[in-house]
């Protein structure tokens, strides 16, 4: 009887061994097609968001109420991690989807999406409020569509609009200063593009960067010292540190915002798009890629449908502004 029992444990092990073995096979196709959801079984979905703000936390609510009208709570489920504005743990986020083998990874900023483009060329990856695809993984003459395992949504407004709206508002200004991250590189492209048109205006432009929570207050306050007016694009780390700028600009220099959460804090008006909106589209285009009816590397980046001209009626009082025509208030 113990022999047979050896044997027969023997026997169950060899079972196992191959089974794993069969199970631990990966496909080879360029993007891995999600798995069926079959019944008693769901989607799985990881959300990688870069840090906590207004303009993020509503695209990742929008990208989950999508996925909720489509499939039911019951009928999917997510791992949302947030990265606290560290581009390594944004990494280690990502790694941990992989290995988790999630049917598809939402990555909510621009170092979420490049960590999640770096940690798989298989599972599907869908950005949101990323302003320039092509900047973000160095395109060249971006057409719109990346051709692999990645696609998304924009949360670029357009930038000579922006620039118009400084002309807009204070048309005999001298100097406009460009506050920005230097660790987003969208943000370098933003001012860039946005210094151009200003000085195409007559304007004479600075730029101003600040690494990171620890410096801004200082760079901000070297550029409001210098500057007539204050340029601020989307920009996460800027976005998280509304308060700082407000402190030092509050009543004393206005500051255009390349969106609305920012403006809210500390800006005078802005060219605002929804991050709800762009949050939503995002959740519609992954129930496509997971239901099988679309390819991702097949899917253009997609924008905003509309963009509104608006302004924070708390800081025009400050700084005594009559508002031009065609803006309308912040809530």
């Amino acid at each position: 009887m113990k022999k047979n029992s050896k044997l027969a444990a023997l026997l169950l092990a060899l079972a196992m061994s191959l089974s794993l073995a069969a199970c631990s096979s990966q496909p080879s196709a360029e993007s891995a097609a999600p798995s069926d959801s079959a019944e008693g079984s769901k989607y799985v979905v990881g959300i990688s968001q870069y840090v906590t703000h207004d303009a993020l936390d509503a695209a990742t609510q929008g990208f989950i109420d999508a996925m909720n009208k489509i499939f039911g709570e019951d009928g999917w489920e997510y791992d949302l991690q947030n990265a606290a504005e560290d581009p390594n743990l944004c990494s280690t986020i990502a790694q941990t989807f992989v290995s988790q083998k999630v049917d598809l990874i939402m990555a909510n900023a621009t170092p979420a999406l490049q960590a999640a483009a770096a940690a798989t060329g298989d599972i599907p990856i869908l950005g949101t409020s990323v302003t320039e695809y092509g900047v973000a993984f160095g395109i060249e003459n971006f057409s719109g569509t990346l051709g692999n395992n990645v696609s998304g949504t924009s949360d670029l407004a357009p930038l000579d609009q922006q620039a118009q709206m400084i002309k807009d508002w204070y048309p005999d200004a001298k100097n406009i200063g460009l506050l920005y991250c230097s660790n987003e590189d969208n943000s370098q492209y933003q001012v860039d593009t946005v210094q151009g048109y200003l000085e195409g205006m007559g304007y004479t432009c600075k730029q101003y960067a600040f690494s990171d929570s620890n410096d801004i207050a200082a760079v901000c306050q070297a550029a409001a010292d210098a500057s007539d007016v204050l340029y601020i694009p989307t920009d996460n780390a800027a976005a998280s540190s509304t308060g700082i700028i407000d402190n030092i600009c509050h009543g004393n220099i206005p500051v255009f915002c390349g969106e609305e959460n920012i403006c809210k804090g500390c800006g005078v008006a802005t060219l605002s798009i929804s991050y709800y909106d762009i949050g939503y589209k995002t959740g519609e285009m992954a129930a496509q890629i997971l239901k099988g009816e679309a390819k991702v590397e097949e899917m253009a980046i997609q924008y905003a449908p509309e963009f509104v001209k608006k302004y924070n009626p708390a800081m025009c009082e400050a700084l005594n502004i009559t508002v031009p025509d065609g803006f309308e208030a912040i809530d």
